[in-house]
């Protein structure tokens, strides 16, 4: 073996290394010393030691080590570490998320026209699932409508065309019973040692079907609760709410229904079990389609315009993700799901991680390209398996989906970190053939886009993931007037990520190209665990792009960006310098005078075009060559 490895550090940061001894400890004839100036007078005998190390040529001795670089400082850009062809270094990590060090300042160019395009997106992509309990508090009632949510709804419909679609749904669906003389929308008993986001005893009156009728132009998707309803009692109860539902779902608020939520967790699930462990695939279809049949039979005789074979549709199966718990999509299909041709949409649901999960970051878990990808190619593989049955052709979609399960986790779920992951997931999921996501939300909840009312634990606000979807609904643009396509664009870390959106239009060029610099940048001093604030200005990366031909050279590009402080932020957010906060006007667009907007950027040479991108923010190139 040969005596020494050099490892050439070319960085000016805070940099850290763990030298970790073989065994844990010194060997036979202990290990060997070694000399640093910088570093401790002897060589470690047991746990890890963290040294300080300055930009040098460190040399190690001839044992074999593990050697853990840490770079501080956001991830700064650094060379990555050479060593001798046999030297002793086992490996290299460093506290990106990505395989290899950090991103440099400069990027390859990427090749616009060498992307795949997706299938064409469904109107309403951006849309979200409500809480079936929180329903009215975020809806309001006839003499008291929710007026602020109707905005935050009606901006993201001036961007994309059509105002969101509201599913109402989630854990409460399946715990709701009908209760014909409560005086009230709906009466809830919380069960502390369980849950305390949500009740887990929940009775709904007459009033609770007003909620639909206060936001004009939204189309929405009514859950039918499946979990208690396999009793005689409780079947009669869910089939009084039909008639109040199609009702209040008249001229043209109906757009699916939904029979059950999450269905694969009825069987293991912490907020009590719903289904004997010997529950079958085949149980849970007969189950499905003996209901499903009851239901269009009670609108035949309230709604029959509802009950007709183009009209009686539903989101189905909603599962909590894929192969849980001995339900599997193709199995259940392959079993006769859709034997009453009745489902319209295929929907999942889906979570990154979960809010009590260890080892979940900012970085590591949600401003992370990698952990999306995988999450979302598990529901491409659910799509394929599919793709030769009769739901094949129907399109997949997210009907209920956000970062961290059980409501999310402060510090991660409510920052603008989480806004970007949303960009991230919603875009990359657009490029992969999902065609519609609907980002979950409830009162109080730590992940939600806005709260609705202020409560003893949440003061009335919009947050910082509503600002991800606005981000989304501006790339996107206008897709009710045509087709509208999104194409993944490869760049090398886990922590950046570029989209290119093709719209109606038949030119070869996108109309705008998203590029979402995830690189941790934490405001806050402190909070980066070192002792040390980050770097003022925020470090930026340029992202150079080959477009097509039907690009011109000279021509100018539009940058509207996503901007906060930090990726720690909850609040100071802008989307090309407007603010939809509810203090400065009930969540309308307010353009603030603090805030830089009007950028370009120029086609040059070759057809390339360059922009730079801070740390923690999203940058939307307008492409006036795409349309």
């Amino acid at each position: 073996m040969i005596s020494k490895a050099a490892i050439f550090l070319a960085i000016g940061s805070l940099v850290h290394a763990n030298l970790i001894p073989p065994n844990g400890g010194g060997g036979a004839g202990g290990w060997p010393r070694f000399s640093i100036p910088w570093g401790p007078p002897a060589a470690p005998t047991g746990a890890p030691t963290t040294v300080t190390l300055p930009a040098t040529t460190v040399t190690l001795p001839a044992s074999t080590v593990t050697l853990t670089i840490t770079v501080g400082a956001g991830g700064t850009s650094t060379t990555s570490p050479s060593q001798s062809s046999t030297s002793s270094v086992t490996s290299i990590t460093t506290s990106s998320s990505t395989s290899s060090l950090s991103p440099s300042s400069t990027a390859g160019v990427v090749d616009v026209a060498a992307a795949t395009k997706s299938v064409p997106i469904l109107d309403g992509f951006v849309s979200f699932s409500i809480e079936f309990a929180f329903f009215p508090d975020f809806a309001g009632n006839v003499s008291n409508p929710n007026v602020y949510s109707d905005n935050l709804l009606n901006n993201i419909g001036n961007l994309t065309g059509t105002k969101p679609y509201i599913r109402v749904g989630g854990n409460t669906q399946d715990y709701a019973l009908y209760d014909a003389a409560l005086p009230v929308a709906t009466h809830g008993v919380y069960v502390p040692s369980v849950s305390m986001d949500y009740p887990l005893n929940l009775n709904i009156g007459n009033a609770y079907f007003e909620s639909y009728l206060t936001w004009p132009g939204v189309k929405f998707i009514h859950g039918f609760n499946q979990a208690l309803t396999n009793n005689t009692r409780n079947r009669q109860l869910l089939l009084d709410t039909v008639p109040l539902a199609c009702k209040a779902l008249s001229n043209g608020r109906l757009a699916y229904w939904e029979f059950g939520n999450e269905p694969d967790l009825y069987k293991t699930s912490a907020q009590g079990i719903k289904r004997p462990a010997n529950w079958t695939q085949q149980d849970y279809v007969s189950e499905w389609l003996t209901a499903t049949r009851d239901i269009r039979t009670a609108l035949q005789q309230s709604c029959p315009e509802d009950a007709a074979a183009q009209a009686y549709k539903y989101y189905a199966p909603s599962f909590a993700g894929v192969n849980n718990n001995g339900l599997n999509l193709s199995v259940v299909t392959g079993l006769g799901l859709e034997n009453d041709s009745d489902i319209g949409i295929v929907s999942s649901h889906n979570y990154i991680s979960g809010a009590a999960s260890l080892g979940v970051t900012l970085q590591g878990t949600l401003m992370n390209h990698s952990s999306t990808v995988n999450s979302v190619q598990a529901h491409v593989r659910d799509h394929n398996s599919i793709r030769n049955t009769s739901l094949g052709s129907l399109p997949y979609i997210l009907g209920e989906h956000n970062s961290l399960y059980n409501q999310g986790r402060p510090g991660l779920s409510n920052t603008f970190g989480a806004a970007l992951w949303g960009v991230d997931m919603n875009l990359y999921s657009a490029s992969q053939n999902i065609t519609r996501s609907h980002m979950h939300m409830g009162t109080n909840y730590r992940y939600q886009s806005w709260q609705p009312i202020s409560t003893n634990d949440t003061l009335v606000g919009t947050k910082a993931p509503y600002y991800g979807n606005i981000a989304v609904a501006a790339a996107l643009g206008d897709h009710s007037i045509g087709q509208t396509s999104v194409a993944n664009l490869p760049l090398p870390y886990s922590n950046e990520s570029a989209y290119a959106i093709y719209g109606p239009s038949a030119s070869a060029a996108p109309d705008r190209i998203a590029i979402i610099n995830m690189v941790q940048y934490n405001y806050t001093a402190l909070a980066n665990g070192t002792g040390l604030a980050y770097p003022t200005p925020k470090p930026s990366k340029i992202y150079s792009f080959q477009l097509p031909s039907a690009c011109a050279v000279g021509a100018s590009i539009a940058v509207r960006r996503l901007l906060a402080n930090g990726s720690d932020s909850i609040t100071g957010i802008t989307w090309d310098g407007y603010s939809y906060n509810w203090e400065l006007n009930l969540g309308r667009p307010v353009l603030l005078g603090n805030v830089t907007r009007g950028e370009t950027v120029e086609v040059v040479s070759g057809g390339i075009v360059n922009v730079d991108v801070p740390y923690s923010s999203v940058a939307v190139l307008d492409l006036s060559c795409g349309v």
